[in-house]
């Protein structure tokens, strides 16, 4: 009988012998000498340490602290270079505004870190507080507001005057994200889903409407449509809620011929370039002139009278003038970072508050930033949304600092985030406590 003797021993596979996992199947692919494989491109060993960066516990923690602080930073910077001009012929001084926005900043920063202290429960009691607040305040503005740019949206308290249409954001959002968190096991019916907090927000919008402050009353329907997307409203109400929202857009706009012509005339400002275009076409001036890299931080023209508002809802035209499409692909990158931080949030908390809370926030900061983006790109009509965190305005900074106060809060006490901060402060008590060395 013949007998087929044994070849050589074949060559591993690249199996693990101790848990029989394969490896990647690169290691099977012939090499080409001199050429690196696919898993020692440069390419992919970043993205593979990206990755593994942003699975660490307290990566939503950073994303959020580093991306809001450069915000707020490019924010001041910003406001001092848009506002000097203005600032010095009406009061002699060219930082009066910037100081007012670091007033803001100062009262604005200690109001973050304490709301990212606060434990979810005393959060959670102050929603309905929040709320009634909302709308006494919007009712009080409805009848009794200040008139400025058209819009009866600021309520004057003694020397100061403060928009309660931003405060109202911040309410409605806490507001509706309690109510949402306590009526979780019913949120598969639509009468849960829809009371009481469509009325509640319809109400609110309504009384910025009185205001005429159709901008707000649009970011307000956008948090109320994003809310009810979370929780899981039919489809076919999306439909029927954004037909009724155009069309009473279109109805309140054809109420105020200016607002009409804006609205009409937006894509193409320089068809009424000596009017309602004036602000946008200049807008488009100064993103043009800035190119790449821009023309240096205080070199903007436009700044000098040509576009309206430049410190605040058309301070990113300033941005592009003066830091180039770099700077503004920059800010862009940052408010898609702490979207990306609160979503991860609210993807990976057990909390039903955390998750809706968080949602709510990343759809009025992200929503509100590609507005007031798209205005000065000339895609959309100009309705007065400022820029959050960049724009000047101590009544919209507040507020959004005490949102991602509430947001870093949220992320310390993830699990793997509060085990973290638990094992960092162990280890700095015991470094303190350990005999010095002599």
């Amino acid at each position: 009988m013949t007998t087929l003797s044994p070849g050589p021993a074949p060559q591993s596979t690249g199996t693990d012998a101790t848990t029989g996992d394969a490896e990647t199947p690169t290691r099977l692919m012939p090499r080409v000498p001199g050429r690196p494989g696919l898993s020692g491109l440069p390419g992919l060993r970043g993205l593979h340490a990206l990755r593994e960066a942003l699975d660490r516990p307290l990566s939503s923690y950073y994303l959020l602290l580093g991306a809001s602080t450069l915000l707020l930073t490019i924010g001041l910077m910003m406001v001092l270079s848009s506002s000097s001009v203005d600032a010095y012929k009406t009061t002699g001084d060219s930082y009066a505004i910037v100081k007012r926005q670091l007033m803001w900043v100062l009262l604005g920063l200690p109001c973050a870190f304490i709301a990212s202290r606060m434990s979810h429960a005393w959060i959670r009691r102050l929603a309905w507080p929040a709320y009634l607040l909302s709308l006494t305040l919007l009712l009080l503005t409805a009848f009794l507001g200040v008139e400025r740019n058209g819009n009866q949206n600021w309520l004057a308290v003694g020397p100061l005057a403060i928009q309660p249409s931003e405060v109202a954001k911040l309410g409605l959002v806490l507001w509706a994200a309690n109510i949402y968190a306590r009526k979780e096991r019913r949120l598969g019916r639509v009468h849960e889903i829809m009371i009481p907090v469509v009325p509640g927000m319809l109400l609110a919008t309504g009384l910025v409407i009185l205001g005429r402050d159709l901008g707000t009353a649009l970011v307000l329907f956008a948090i109320l449509l994003g809310m009810l997307w979370v929780v899981g409203a039919p489809p076919r109400f999306f439909v029927l809620s954004i037909s009724i929202i155009g069309v009473a857009v279109m109805f309140l706009a054809a109420m105020d011929a200016e607002r009409l012509q804006r609205i009409t005339n937006f894509s193409d400002p320089f068809k009424d370039y000596l009017d309602t275009g004036w602000q946008p076409a200049h807008g488009l001036y100064a993103l043009s002139t800035g190119g790449w890299f821009g023309q240096g931080i205080g070199a903007s023209t436009q700044k000098w009278g040509g576009l309206p508002e430049a410190h605040n809802d058309f301070i990113f035209a300033v941005l592009g003038e003066e830091l180039g499409l770099v700077g503004t692909l920059l800010v862009i990158g940052l408010f898609f970072t702490i979207a990306f931080a609160a979503i991860r949030i609210a993807s990976r908390t057990a909390e039903p508050f955390v998750r809706y809370m968080s949602f709510g926030i990343v759809v009025w900061l992200l929503g509100q930033m590609i507005i007031n983006v798209g205005m000065v790109l000339a895609v959309m009509p100009v309705i007065g949304i400022p820029l959050p965190l960049v724009s000047y305005g101590g009544s919209a900074l507040l507020p959004s600092l005490v949102a991602l106060g509430l947001l870093v809060g949220f992320a310390r006490r993830e699990p793997e985030a509060a085990a973290a901060l638990a094992a960092r402060r162990r280890n700095r008590s015991a470094g303190l406590s350990a005999p010095g060395t002599r």
